[in-house]
């Protein structure tokens, strides 16, 4: 799979890099005016210590030698690497290590002449274990397609959830950089592990994710308008994926104030205890997570998020602002914790935290958008 880095980041370092080598020789005396790889090494300056007999996929190298200015062809194993002009002088060659995967594992790399010839260097790539970055919706129904974001997902790939059991891969996007597997019966709340010929990884996240939920309306506690939790979905109404949710279904208008769902420690009970002291201590190991379905979109006005507040409501918090529209979908919000908490001061607190969702910001809106599982989550399972 193609990973799309950053291209002026890369530039950059290129530059950096071509400024650091070009006052090599370009004397072609040098090896009797033969062509000769001497090492190669990363372009990242901080790294030009570290000299590589193998490389990873998508990885810009630097190739240094001598004589090497009439290169007009880099191949790793039977894989042409990209390969600019301005890239290559007597002294380097600049180039990416070829994302997909070899049909014929030589390693060996080549460089290609003018004059036809070719130059053999040994250097092995190294094929990438699975990475599994996040997934549209962490909640998915047994029976449903789960879309999972990462990449090399080198087939044959299978996808086992916590219970030990497998799902069917339908898709494997490599352009898009998604895998969707149909979810299995039998699916348990907990991380879920990508296999492929070339490794085993476990994700961080976790399949329907039931940690630490603060807003669930299960049953509904809190202030505020109990008459938005729908228990019972009829025809047009979005599915329930982890017993009640909220709906709000009405016209907003600017800068009306519309308290959804939340409360104090006292309102809220138990529940309100569930954020996890680390979290509140250090919001940079993790995440707020919740389920949202737009059946119209929220194109307007803002959604003011309070979380982990120990003495008070706070107005002015962290808002999330719109457009956002999962087309009657069901899909994952992931906001880092210490964006959301960047405003406030708060401590740990035994007797548990002040929360809410609160509509409050300039534009009118019809909205219909439903939301579930509000949780704050570790960003690692480490």
């Amino acid at each position: 799979m193609k990973i799309r880095y950053n291209t002026i980041v890369y530039f950059m370092l290129s530059l950096v890099f071509v400024g650091a080598i070009i006052s090599c020789t370009d004397d072609d005396e040098l090896n009797g005016g033969k062509p000769r790889i001497r090492y190669v090494r990363l372009v990242d300056p901080n790294s030009s210590d570290s000299l590589l007999v193998a490389g990873y996929q998508n990885n810009m190298v630097a190739i240094i030698g001598e004589n090497l200015g009439k290169t007009e062809q880099v191949w790793f194993n039977d894989k042409k690497a990209g390969l600019s002009p301005t890239y290559v002088t007597n002294s380097s060659i600049l180039t990416t290590i070829p994302g997909d995967i070899p049909d014929q594992i030589t390693n060996k790399m080549a460089l290609v002449f003018s004059n036809g010839d070719t130059l053999f260097h040994d250097f092995e790539v190294a094929i990438s274990e699975p990475v599994i970055n996040s997934m549209k919706s962490e909640y998915v129904f047994a029976g449903d397609v789960a879309t999972i974001r990462g990449n090399f997902f080198y087939e044959p790939v299978t996808v086992t959830f916590t219970g030990g059991v497998e799902g069917t891969v339908s898709t494997v996007d490599d352009d898009a950089a998604i895998l969707q597997v149909v979810v299995p019966e039998g699916a348990e709340p907990g991380p879920i592990t990508i296999t492929t010929p070339f490794g085993e990884t476990e994700s961080d996240f976790w399949f329907r994710d039931n940690r630490n939920i603060f807003i669930s309306s299960d049953p509904f506690t809190g202030w505020w308008n109990e008459s938005f939790v729908v228990s019972a979905p009829e025809a047009g109404d979005p599915p329930s994926i982890n017993g009640n949710y909220i709906r709000v279904k009405q016209n907003i208008g600017s800068w009306s104030w519309l308290e959804v769902a939340g409360g104090p420690p006292s309102a809220m009970g138990d529940i309100s205890k569930n954020i996890p002291d680390e979290a509140i201590i250090k919001p940079s190991d993790y995440y707020l997570k919740f389920e949202v379905n737009t059946m119209k979109p929220f194109d307007n006005n803002v959604i003011k998020l309070n979380v982990g507040l120990s003495n008070d409501f706070y107005n002015d918090g962290y808002q999330w602002l719109p457009p956002y529209d999962t087309k009657g979908e069901w899909q994952t919000v992931v906001i880092p914790l210490e964006t959301v908490m960047a405003d406030f001061d708060t401590s740990v607190s035994a007797d548990g935290y002040y929360a809410r969702i609160l509509f409050h910001g300039p534009g009118d809106l019809d909205a219909d958008i439903s939301f579930d599982n509000f949780r704050v989550v570790p960003k690692s399972l480490d």
